[in-house]
């Protein structure tokens, strides 16, 4: 396994005293009502009155500012206490901010991952084990009766779907600007299939900065039909076509396009998929490629990445497409995407690391 510098760090020795390690034991016995707490505490406006008072606030000064009874104030306050969101003046009883509590208000990361393990996933890990030993999302059933999470996505309750692209589009957005100078600048890209496409956000990204690119979104039916809706009326739009296409069927191939392709942009796509099919959507991909057409597989491989709380988060996020999306798919490491690569009879022709939150692009060549 090859780790970044500050992952052999925290992953290759012991780091915890015994009392530290039986201390995060039981965090995560009381994982769930950590993470509830935790969420309540920002719902409730509890955490941001704290941070803006000047010299902290007593508990019955929250009571006054928030409507709660001194019941429910009091359970959250001596529960944020243990967990490490307040702190405490034993003088004047006066609570203020921490610096975990500080980060949870203001970290953007922190709080799109809160939004969609809320939202989306919580109730569906529940079944995680039934879904680690059946190879299913067996945790997407409480939302409906579809196979992965991809085809009921336009179905989904309104703020389970904005959480679930808040979640999305947090992560590959803040990457798209150096993404765009790699294919447009550096590879002068000017004919673009953009696998999985969603709701056509980077397909009018491309349009918008490079003004003679034409992009064809291949996605799922349903996808396609909200993608028209979503781009429609906007700079470029007439460059943007889509193909509906279901690629976990084997026997579905990839469209020729007359002239030629580019380039084959697979934008936190394939961690979609399980190992297999990674390699089958590869090697479908392969057959209406040239010596000059390039693929960009932009993922956080959680192997990658700069800073272990990175780490964290993707590992963790892993066990979403397990119970919830797919039942057989994760974030995975740079082995083991360059060994479905390898596979399909492709090669690695350079890696582009540390983009926006934590992306690396891997391109590919035949």
């Amino acid at each position: 396994m090859n780790l970044s510098t500050d992952l052999i760090k925290r992953y290759t020795t012991e780091r915890l005293s015994a009392r530290e390690a039986q201390r995060l034991a039981e965090f995560i016995a009381w994982g769930p009502v950590v993470f509830q707490v935790s969420r309540l505490m920002l719902k409730f406006g509890i955490l941001d009155l704290i941070r803006d008072s000047d010299d902290g606030l007593t508990r019955e000064e929250i009571v006054a500012q928030t409507g709660l009874s001194d019941y429910a104030v009091k359970c959250l306050l001596e529960a944020s206490l243990s967990i490490g969101l307040v702190l405490v003046d034993v003088a004047n009883d006066k609570f203020t901010i921490s610096k975990t509590g500080w980060f949870l208000i203001n970290d953007p990361a922190t709080r799109v991952n809160m939004d969609f393990n809320h939202d989306v996933n919580y109730e569906g890990w529940f079944h995680l084990e039934e879904s680690l030993r059946n190879g299913k999302p067996e945790g997407l059933k409480h939302f409906g009766d579809w196979p992965t999470v991809y085809e009921g996505l336009s179905s989904l309750p309104p703020q389970v779907q904005k959480s679930w692209f808040g979640f999305d589009h947090f992560y590959s957005d803040s990457s798209f600007p150096e993404a765009l100078k790699i294919i447009f600048d550096e590879h002068h890209v000017k004919s673009l299939y953009d696998v999985g496409g969603n709701t056509g956000k980077w397909a009018l990204q491309c349009v918008g900065y490079q003004k003679d690119a034409e992009v064809t979104i291949l996605d799922l039916p349903q996808q396609i039909a909200m993608m028209q809706d979503n781009i429609q009326g906007k700079d470029g739009a007439d460059r943007i076509s889509g193909y509906g296409i279901n690629l976990l069927d084997e026997r579905v191939t990839f469209p020729h396009r007359e002239g030629g392709l580019d380039a084959i942009w697979m934008s936190q796509f394939l961690d979609c998929f399980s190992m297999e099919q990674i390699t089958s959507i590869l090697r479908r991909a392969k057959q209406v490629m040239t010596a000059q057409t390039r693929i960009y597989i932009m993922e956080t491989l959680w192997d990658r990445q700069r800073f272990e709380p990175a780490a964290f988060c993707l590992t963790m996020t892993s066990l979403y497409f397990t119970a919830i999306a797919n039942g057989n798919s994760k974030m995975y490491n740079t082995e083991d995407m360059e060994q479905c690569i390898n596979n399909a009879g492709l090669e690695i022709e350079q890696i582009h690391d540390h983009l926006g939150q934590g992306h690396s692009i891997l391109v590919c060549k035949l």
